[in-house]
């Protein structure tokens, strides 16, 4: 990685251009203790780094980088202009010993290249499109660039909330009292409104002079520019072939020529030639790198192979973090980014894949370079995708065929072929049409991302995408070349497959090998299938499963969508009340039958090694000499032999084949069988295991619907089985569980309900639709009885609309939301369940499902809470949430009612409520298989002692991570996650903070700034700080994990009492006592309310209790709740525990110290009355700040074991004594979640 050794980015690259990779600055990705490693290394010679001087044409004139020899000419170009030094430069090339360089070969290719020589960066003439990008670049860092109003990403997408999580200053006072009962206020989830950055100058554009006539294109000139500088003066300015410079023209007379000095002046770079136009430039400059610099560089990293998260809730339009400026040159920047002819950004999506695809992969190199590319494509598609799909939902493209039904309708934009995820044409009917298509379309997607994940040779997929906007669910995908192609006669368009429904199969020889390798990967087995003719044709794959020779002859896979068998269980199952299942498209999951296998493996396993002792009893009469001989052989044969070992289901059992011969029927019995077996293990294994392994605390309790459905998914349980969960999870421990479940059947059976509404409603009537049905399903308890508000204007624009979401009542909502969840779920909710909906919660739920971005304010959902915001009006302090009176009236003039809004009476949401709404994307990328596989390696040599090599390899998948996918992507932030857990456990602790800060980052900016994955991350951070000995900071990060939790789940999650009692450990290392008692205390209700009292995990907490008590100065409660830890830990694991032991001893001693402080403080209390005073007594305890013991240690009577525990008490708890630290940690062995010292559990 090409590494500057003078400045790093954050000193003065702008935000919008500082680098996108880590090469400027070798800290800014690596932990801290990366150089160990690499140091004890002997890099092979090829894989030396370089140390290079680059001369510059201006100063500084030289420049130092380090690079590493396969490294691409082109990214070392990239990373000196990400250089302070060097930012403005970017039409240039660079020369070797007066030699052009070709940017797409590697640095050690360069002829004659070594360490320390010397590159020339030589300055090149401008052509139309460099000028563009010149210009757009310099917008850019001077931060010239206005808002930009984005079409298919949202309202802050990608925002991070963590530089403004800690407080500026750590030397504040004591910690303040936390409120367990309060909920967060919202403004937990959206940034600080924020000063301006400072300007450089007032505004750059094209002119309206623009483009240049003919006769002067001819001599260079490419634009014309208009620059306001912040002194007020206005400069009209010619790009041209040579560079820039300010020419004669004004705003009514045109003369493009250079101007005569004393004004006239010109520079290669725009940047150089604002700098010479405006004298204040260079100062306000450097103001705005300092501005940028307070944020995290990653926290301002554009994003490229990633979309940004866009949060469900955005502050009102008028908060400066939302502001719309001015910007004449924001609606110039179509033609600055694609030119006149639009012509840069139409592109043979197809063709770039499939070339991608080919590439080599011989080398580490091949392999990593094929892979970035692959990663950067495919986000550069899904980006056009989902742009096109959000026109094609808006109806601002026009059909191909406009004569068909509307959902039968295809578009083509930007060459990605958009259709409809509806039966439009009926090829679904039997398996229940549109719900049918619906299901089938994500089926595929995911199908296609398997595909392309196995990476097999001579088989190709199409880019594939599902995008979920406004009710509609639209595909993308590459034009495969042929697939428009009429067949010649007695030719099939498909070659391998079904062809016409299933009347007609094909079967192309060319089709077979490629499938069977496909079909070997995916566990599916060969089997015969029967056309319309009852004619058999045996299959490698699914009938569904089509194969298409193109044009270009390369075999495609299409339709993936049943590469598994039916769960014919579910199909058989009785449905509630007669509410049939909305369609046929059941199938099991991959992942199911992936376990499914191992399953039998292990089976398959035992077997052998069964068989195999039974051989050995039989030998063992041999003679002795023969084993003497033998036994080298035997070694090699200990390795079981997995050759003979097959499993694959049929996936094309109950849907409709019928066998001929009894043979053939005895097969398809058979292969049904196999189907069933693996029903039965969904149901009798599966879905009890995941049961039993959240009941015992094995894995993390899901905190909302998103990570329950990625639990049960990478279990292999489809979503359809939350009923079956929700029914089973009848244990007090489960409740949290159950709870989760049937809030996200309501919530999807809502999201179904609510795009049948959006799905042919215009765009401007979607915020009506969707603040009434949130009003009938939330704002009940402010208006029973909702009225739509639609302008009256719109209704009489949009006369032929379908309003029938007017229609809509809580009650008729409520019916439908309860039938849709018998369907889709099989689960009768309970009588009155509306009544138990956490707002907020669900709130939030539907948001995310259905791409919403409200406004974010108070939103008052039961008439008592108006009230008491009534109340609480002419209060000047104590707000509820923290929030200033001021805030909170705009938050009521808001909500309830609207200004604007038409309605007179109260309603919780309005349609302004409605701010946006964001495409939601399923895309067919496959992860990168060497970065996986050089973490694998790193964990495994770490596991097997080889510390050093496993550090290297670490290193090694990190830099390849972050190399292939950028720095700002989901596994990026999963591998940070993964890595600084590893290095905790290294005791590397300055590196595990370093990578857990980058992950909070990530997470915040690609999964959203309230997932669960940031919560997680925030909570890592907050111990690896605590370890580190900041636990100041540890607690701030603790403290916002806990309001995003309460948020996203709502109070008492059974993991915050790990989080809660880290927390109070914390406060214990900062002396704050009695805060830390109240940690404790709240740890325990929320361990008694999900365990039980008498649970093991109760009795730890109560142990750690009672020591927080002894340390507030209440060695009374302190003795009681020891002697119920004690009884608890005697009556569950019994005397001889160490446990139990342990509680026995501790109790001892905090009562001898009862005892003693009580009859210390009653000789003091006798003493001040014979003096004639009399005080309160006051209770003095173990290792209180105020207490000072001094009659303890010196009294006859007091027992000596008071004065060593007291101090020990102290030292364990200030984590100076490390005797009774390695007590402690015995105390929580036999509790599955040990407290204070347990990382939280990986991600999902």
């Amino acid at each position: 990685m090409a590494s500057a050794t003078s400045n790093g980015p954050s000193e003065g690259s702008s935000a919008g251009d500082a680098s996108k990779t880590s090469k400027a600055s070798p800290d800014a990705t690596q932990p801290t203790k990366a150089p160990e490693a690499e140091e004890g290394a002997e890099p092979a010679p090829e894989d030396a780094l370089l140390n290079i001087t680059v001369v510059l044409p201006h100063e500084p004139k030289k420049l130092a980088i380090v690079v590493a020899p396969q490294e691409q000419v082109h990214e070392v170009r990239q990373s000196i202009i990400e250089l302070p030094q060097a930012l403005q430069y970017s039409c240039f090339h660079l020369e070797h010993n007066d030699e052009r360089i070709n940017d797409f070969i590697q640095i050690g290719d360069i002829k004659g290249i070594s360490n320390g020589d010397e590159l020339h960066l030589v300055e090149d003439p401008y052509t139309e499109k460099d000028a563009r990008i010149h210009m757009i670049r310099v917008r850019e860092l001077i931060g010239a660039a206005g808002d930009r109003t984005e079409t298919a990403q949202g309202i802050l997408a990608g925002v991070s909330l963590f530089d403004t999580v800690a407080p500026e200053s750590t030397e504040s006072a004591e910690v303040e009292e936390y409120d367990f009962e309060a909920t967060p206020p919202l403004s937990t989830l959206l940034p600080p409104e924020t000063d301006p950055a400072p300007k450089t100058v007032k505004s750059i554009s094209l002119s309206s002079w623009n483009p240049p006539p003919a006769h002067l294109r001819q001599k260079g000139h490419l634009l014309y520019l208009i620059v306001t500088t912040n002194e007020g003066e206005q400069h009209q300015i010619t790009a041209h072939v040579g560079g820039f410079y300010v020419n004669k023209s004004s705003n009514t007379k045109f003369d493009p020529l250079p101007r005569a000095a004393p004004k006239g002046h010109s520079a290669h770079s725009l940047l150089t030639l604002i700098e010479e136009l405006s004298p204040s430039f260079k100062d306000a400059f450097t103001q705005l790198q300092e501005f940028l610099n307070r944020k995290d560089p990653l926290a301002t990293f554009q994003f490229g192979n990633a979309i940004p998260a866009a949060p469900w809730l955005v502050p009102a339009p008028s908060s400066s973090n939302c502001a719309h400026s001015p910007d004449i040159t924001r609606t110039q920047e179509t033609y600055l980014f694609a030119g006149a002819e639009n012509s840069d950004t139409l592109r043979d999506w197809n063709e770039e894949f499939q070339s991608a695809k080919d590439l080599p992969t011989e080398t580490v190199q091949d392999r990593v370079f094929r892979e970035r590319l692959l990663s950067k494509l495919f986000a550069e598609y899904n980006d056009a995708a989902v742009r096109g799909a959000a026109l094609v939902a808006r109806g601002e493209v026009a059909p191909l065929n406009p004569t068909e039904g509307r959902d039968a309708q295809i578009y083509i934009y930007n060459n990605v072929f958009l259709s409809f995820g509806a039966d439009g044409v009926g090829t679904f009917t039997s398996e229940g049409g549109d719900e049918a298509a619906r299901v089938a379309t994500a089926k595929d997607v995911l199908g296609v991302k398997l595909v392309n994940q196995l990476d097999i040779d001579a088989l190709y997929t199409p880019g594939t995408i599902v995008v979920d906007y406004l009710g509609k669910r639209i595909v993308g995908q590459s034009i495969v070349p042929g697939i428009f192609k009429q067949p010649e006669p007695g030719e099939h368009q498909i070659h391998y497959g079904a062809v016409e429904g299933k009347d007609i199969v094909a079967l192309d020889e060319r089709f077979v090998q490629p499938f069977e390798k496909l079909a070997q990967s995916l566990r599916i087995k060969k089997h015969p299938v029967w056309d319309k003719e009852n004619k058999r044709f045996d299959l490698e794959a699914s009938v569904e499963m089509k194969g298409l020779h193109g044009t270009d002859g390369r075999k495609y896979v299409l339709d993936l969508y049943r590469i598994t068998p039916l769960d014919v269980a579910w199909m058989e199952d009785s449905d509630l009340e007669g509410s049939e299942y909305p369609h046929r498209m059941t199938v099991l999951r991959p992942e199911l039958v992936e376990a499914l296998a191992k399953q039998k493996a292990r089976e398959y396993v035992n077997a052998e090694i069964q068989k195999r002792d039974a051989q050995k009893e039989e030998a063992k009469a041999a003679d002795s000499a023969e084993d003497g001989e033998a036994k080298p052989a035997e070694e090699n044969k200990d390795r079981i032999d997995m050759s003979n070992f097959k499993f694959a289901l049929n996936p094309d059992v109950f849907s409709g084949q019928v066998p001929q011969t009894d043979a053939e029927k005895e097969e398809m019995t058979k292969d049904e069988q196999e189907v069933r077996d693996a029903c039965v293990f969904l149901r009798d294994v599966v879905i009890p295991g995941f049961l039993n392994d959240l009941k015992e605390s094995d894995i993390s309790f899901p905190m909302d619907g998103r990570s329950l459905s990625r639990n049960l998914h990478r279990r292999g349980i489809n979503i359809r089985y939350l009923g079956k969960i929700a029914s089973l999870s009848d244990d007090p421990r489960l409740q949290c569980l159950r709870d989760l479940s049937v809030r996200e059947m309501i919530t999807r059976s809502f999201k179904h309900i609510a795009s049948k509404y959006l799905r042919y409603l215009p765009l401007p009537l979607t915020s009506s639709c969707i603040a009434h049905l949130l009003n009938c399903l939330l704002g009940f308890g402010l208006n029973p009885k909702p009225s739509t508000d639609i302008d009256e204007s719109l209704r009489a624009l949009y006369d032929d609309a379908d309003l029938a979401f007017q229609k809509v009542t809580p009650e008729t909502l409520r019916e439908d939301i309860a039938k849709e969840t018998a369907r889709r779920f099989r689960y009768a909710l309970p009588d009155g369940w509306w009544s138990q909906l956490q707002h907020l919660q669900v709130l939030r739920d539907v948001s995310l499902k259905l791409g919403l971005q409200l406004q974010a304010k108070d939103y008052v959902f039961a008439q008592e809470q108006d009230a008491a915001a009534d109340a609480s009006k002419p209060a000047t302090n104590g707000q509820a949430n923290g929030e200033s009176k001021k805030k909170k009236k705009k938050a009521r003039d808001g909500s309830p009612a609207s200004i604007a809004s038409s309605t007179t009476t109260p309603h919780t949401f309005t349609p302004d409520d409605i701010v946006n709404v964001v495409p939601l994307v399923k895309d067919s990328a496959p992860r990168s298989t060497i970065a996986e596989e050089t973490l694998e390696a790193g964990r495994i040599s770490i596991i097997q002692g080889q510390r050093k090599l496993g550090e290297e390899l670490l290193l090694e998948s990190l830099s390849l991570h972050e190399q292939i996918y950028g720095l700002v992507h989901p596994e990026v932030a999963q591998v940070y996650h993964t890595l600084s857990q590893i290095y905790y456990q290294l005791d590397q602790k300055e590196a595990a903070v370093e990578l857990a800060r980058k992950s909070v980052i990530v997470s915040e900016r690609t999964m959203g700034i309230d997932s669960a994955e940031t919560v997680l991350d925030y909570l890592n951070l907050s111990l690896f700080l605590h370890q580190l000995g900041d636990s100041k900071n540890g607690l701030v990060y603790a403290k916002h994990a806990l309001h995003l939790w309460k948020t996203i789940y709502g109070p008492d999650h059974p993991d915050t009492i790990t989080t809660i009692n880290n927390a109070a450990v914390m406060l214990q290392h900062l002396k704050a006592y009695h805060e830390s008692r109240r940690w404790f205390e709240e740890s325990l209700r929320v361990c008694e309310k999900v365990f039980g009292r008498q649970s093991v995990n109760s009795a730890t907490l109560l142990f750690q209790l009672a020591q927080a008590l002894a340390l507030d100065s209440d060695s009374k409660a302190a003795v009681n709740r020891m002697k119920e830890s004690y009884n608890i830990f005697l009556t569950a694991l019994g005397p001889e525990d160490k446990n139990t032991k342990e509680a026995e001893s501790w109790l001892e001693q905090l009562t001898q110290n009862a005892v003693s402080i009580a009859k210390q403080a009653k000789d003091s209390q006798a003493r001040r009355l014979r003096a004639g005073i009399r005080f309160m007594p006051r209770q003095v305890s173990v290792g209180s700040p105020s207490s000072t013991l001094p009659t303890i240690p010196g009294n006859p009577t007091a027992p000596s074991i008071d004065s060593r525990n007291i101090d020990e008490l102290i030292k364990f708890i200030e984590g100076t004594d490390k005797k009774a630290s390695s007590s402690k940690k015995r105390t929580g062995r036999s509790n599955p979640k040990r407290r204070g010292v347990e990382p939280v559990g990986t991600k999902a």
